[in-house]
């Protein structure tokens, strides 16, 4: 496999960067995947994380160029 690990279900594929190593940031990445977008509080509720958890990790991810956020709202980069 290449530089990315592959989540495949019947019509796409979600390919999480190799540098984003803890379960919940994959989680996090992968739910603002699945959902296109979402806020801080989404990603709270949804995903049962505390919002110290949320931020942090979507700040890691901002840095490392994978998120983006505007208006309070992240997305893919």
């Amino acid at each position: 496999m290449n530089s990315q690990s592959q989540l495949q279900d019947d019509s796409t594929a979600v390919r999480i960067p190799t540098d984003i190593d803890s379960g919940q940031s994959k989680l996090v990445y992968l739910s603002v995947a699945t959902w296109e977008r979402a806020t801080a509080d989404e990603l709270c509720d949804r995903l049962r994380l505390d919002k110290g958890t949320v931020l942090s990790i979507t700040k890691t991810l901002r840095k490392r160029g994978h998120l983006e956020k505007s208006d309070g709202v992240y997305r893919l980069v």
